[in-house]
Formats: structure tokens, sequence, C-alpha cells
């Protein structure tokens, strides 16, 4: 078992794509334009096994196209991989409200504040530390105290916390599919998975962290909403609440998620079908599988 601190995100093929694209711009790159793997190995001073991983990730999620005996070649030009979100948010308010968050999930930031403490620790105006703080407070990130300024919410942010939501979700989420009431939602389905295989064409890495969670999230609270049980409904919906600062601190390595969209896609399919039994044992699968990943944790 891991151990009870802040979950910290690893190096993963996310942050050497994003090295990746970096040197695409540089070298104003076109479409059509061959990546070596030994380049990529060279130009990052890695190895060629880790510059392989991350133009095999760039080709999951749409950036390049992996032709055999070819290689790899650049899908997107230059100009629209200036677009890319992989790790900097976009805008001034996103920079300043993950600043805050990332501070918070890593100890830095803590306990009672004023609107007055977040303007000196982060050097803003007022109008800019309101703004952030409409936001955070929408998101029930943080509340307003009885008596003057803000704290924040009881959140998850340690592994047996995260693990636990998890536990909660694989009881509930599955429960709901099998519901005497469960109808699919033909707009919602739609919806939701012109979604999901956008992010298989690009969305992975043009979508902020904010955006990619509440993909996710929505994704999951429609399809329980389908089982039209609003206790199950609003249970889908608290968790996600309390467990949003810990899953924008995952959302650094993107690479998993290409797995994920494909199975959300499949579970689509399921439901679609009218196969509830299989897409409930296959959500429960789906939901212990990243809770794994995410926690470290194994049961």
């Amino acid at each position: 078992m891991v151990s009870s601190g802040v979950l910290s995100t690893r190096t993963s093929p996310t942050a050497l794509a994003m090295q990746v694209i970096d040197l695409i711009r540089e070298h104003d790159l076109e479409v059509g334009s061959h990546l070596s793997e030994q380049w990529v190995a060279d130009s990052l001073k890695v190895s060629r096994t880790p510059a392989r991983k991350a133009l095999t990730f760039m080709a999951d999620i749409g950036l390049v196209e992996q032709l055999p005996r070819r290689g790899f070649h650049l899908k997107m030009s230059s100009a629209e991989l200036a677009k890319v979100a992989l790790t900097a948010e976009t805008g001034d308010e996103e920079q300043l409200y993950f600043r805050i968050v990332d501070d918070h999930l890593g100890g830095r930031f803590t306990g009672e504040f004023t609107t007055t403490d977040l303007c000196r620790r982060y050097g803003l105006s007022t109008r800019q530390a309101n703004l952030v703080l409409t936001r955070m407070e929408s998101e029930d990130l943080i509340r307003r105290r009885a008596g003057r300024g803000w704290e924040f919410t009881r959140a998850l942010t340690t592994a047996e916390a995260h693990d636990q939501s998890y536990r909660f979700r694989i009881i509930v989420e599955p429960a709901a599919l099998l519901e005497p009431g469960y109808t699919v939602d033909p707009d919602a389905f739609a919806l939701h998975r012109k979604q999901q295989e956008s992010m298989l064409h690009g969305n992975i890495v043009f979508l902020s962290r904010s955006e990619l969670f509440r993909y996710g999230s929505e994704f999951h609270e429609m399809i329980v909403d389908c089982a039209h049980n609003a206790y199950l409904s609003d249970a889908v919906k608290r968790v996600n609440r309390v467990r949003r600062l810990i899953e924008y601190n995952h959302q650094a390595d993107r690479s998993r998620l290409v797995t994920q969209a494909r199975e959300h896609l499949h579970l689509l399919d399921l439901l679609e079908a009218g196969d509830n039994e299989q897409a409930s044992q296959f959500l429960r699968d789906h939901l212990d599988t990243v809770r794994e990943i995410k926690t470290g944790i194994h049961h």
C-alpha cells in the first residue's frame, strides 16, 4: 500500500510528448514531416525507448500517423500544435487557478485565508482574486467562513481517501445500470460519444485539466442519470465534487486517457445494445482498473 501523503505525478509519455511538440514548433515542421525515433531521442537526450513511447502516444491521439515500415509522420502543422494544452493551462485566470490548486495539493497553501492574503501571496489585484475565488466557490473547492475570509472544503488529497472514493463508485455506478427504470437517453449518449471520440482525435492534449475532468465526470453522471434514481445521481455528483482536486493532479499523465476514452465508448455500445448486465460488469472492472492505476493500492 502506498503512503497517505499527497499523490504526486510521475514522468510520463505525456511530458515527453510536450517536449516533442516543442521540437516540432521550433523547427516549424509541416504536415507530413517524418519524425524519426532517433531524431527525437538525440534532440531530447533520451534513449529511443521513451522517444518511441512518446511518438506512439501522439499517434494514439491523432497528432501523428504511424505508417508501416515508414515510421511516424506529422498530421498537424506547427501552427495547429501551438494550441496544445498538455502542461500549461490557457489564460491568466486558468494558470492562477491551477497554481493555487497545485499549492493546496502540495500542502503549501492550506487553512483559512482572506482575499487580502490571496492578493499578497500571489501578487494579485482584488479583481483578479475575486474572479478566481468565485470560480473556486462555484466548484465547491472553498467556502466562506462564518466570520471573515475563506477556507478549503474537505477534499480528497491522500491515496487512501482517493481509493475509498473509487470503491464507493464501484458500489454505486454499476448498480445504477441494473435499475429497472434504466433507459438510454439518445441525445445524451450522442453528445458524450462525440466528446469521447474527440479525445481520440487530439482533444486529449488540447483540453485543459478542468475540461478533461468535466468530460470524464459528466460522462459517468450521465450514464447513472439514465437510471432515473435521484439518490444514485446525487451520490455520484457529490463524490465528483470532493474528488475534483486530486483528479486535477492526475491530468499530468494523459497517456492512460486513450484507453479510458475507448472503454467509455465500449460502455456506450453495450448500453445501447441493451446488454446492461455486461455493461455493469464492464463498468465495475473499468473503475477498479482506474482506481488501482491512480492510487497504487492493490486489493
